[in-house]
Parts: C-alpha cells; structure tokens; sequence
C-alpha cells in the first residue's frame, strides 16, 4: 500500500489526483485522534482508495489542526458522503461544501438527538463508566484475595448471582417449548 501525506489545503486536489491517476474505488474516509501529539497536534484525516487493474491501494492522509474547516470530497467521490458524516460526528471535522444530495448539509448519522460530544476522541470520557460500576472483569488492583495481607488465603466465597440473559433474550419460560 502507498501511503501519502498530503497538505490540508490540498486535500481535494489529493484525492481528485489519486482518481485520475486510476484509484476509481473509494473504499472510506475516517480520522484519527493526534490531538496529543506534542509537534503539530490536530486530527489525521485519512482516505483509502483503491486501484482495480491492477490492483494496488493508496492511503491519502492529511493533519488537520482541531477546529479548523477541511474541503470536502463528496464532489470527487459521491460515497465519501457518509463517512464524512460520520467523521464529522464522532470527531468533530467540519467539511466545507459537503454535498450528499440531500441539501441538509452535516447532520447527525448515528447519535441520538441531543447527544453532546465527539466520543471517538482521546479526550471524550464515558460517563456511564464512572457513575456505575461495570458488571464484567474486576478492576485492576481488585484482586480476589482477602484484605489484610494474606496472601496465600483465598478471599471467602461470595453466593452466586443468577446469570443474566444477553439484551433481547427472553428467558425459557417465553415461546413454545
């Protein structure tokens, strides 16, 4: 695979390039979080397109400092509409002359109304993670021995919880049997 850095402010002309050079399958368009980078900190915005005959794959990236517009690319591929959608939600890209046909410009794509944040960045916290306890694996340092420095002494045996079903299961008592 060819990887290209590409300047953000020639990001259209990048990807209208590597088209006419034969890359005529766009396969997506996504962004990764280098917010924390301590030269030249923003987000990658990264393009997979794909040469049929014969077959070979480019991957056009550019950095885009937080906060800053980047061109979009839906007048050079039609499908790069949805991911830049999506790329706009979770990370919080704004594209310029985003166009899907619709006319209704960036909108949410898979958050629910009202949803607050850009969750696939380094810095977005889960919340429900700190307000509830996870039911799975224990944290760390939560070892299962007994307190107190024992540490050849199983931790004692706690009654076994009835197993819940996964969500939408019902349980066997529903339907025929």
């Amino acid at each position: 695979m060819i990887t290209r850095d590409v300047p953000a402010g020639e990001w259209v002309e990048s990807v209208r390039a590597a088209r006419e050079e034969g890359f005529d399958f766009f396969d997506w368009l996504s962004a990764v979080d280098q917010l924390d980078a301590e030269e030249d900190a923003g987000l990658d915005l990264v393009c997979h397109l794909i040469r049929t005959d014969p077959w070979e794959r480019v991957l056009l990236r550019t950095r885009v400092p937080d906060g800053t517009r980047v061109d979009s690319v839906t007048g050079v591929f039609r499908g790069a509409a949805w991911h830049e959608r999506e790329t706009h939600e979770m990370f919080g890209v704004d594209f310029s002359d985003f166009e899907d046909g619709s006319g209704q410009g960036l909108r949410p794509l898979l958050l629910p109304d009202g949803f607050e944040g850009t969750p696939l960045r380094k810095s977005f916290h889960l919340t429900a993670r700190a307000s509830k306890v996870w039911p799975g694996a224990k944290e760390p340092g939560e070892g299962g021995r007994a307190p107190g420095g024992e540490a050849d002494k199983p931790a004692p045996r706690k009654r076994a919880r009835r197993r819940l079903l996964p969500p939408g299961v019902p349980d066997e008592s529903w339907g025929p049997r």
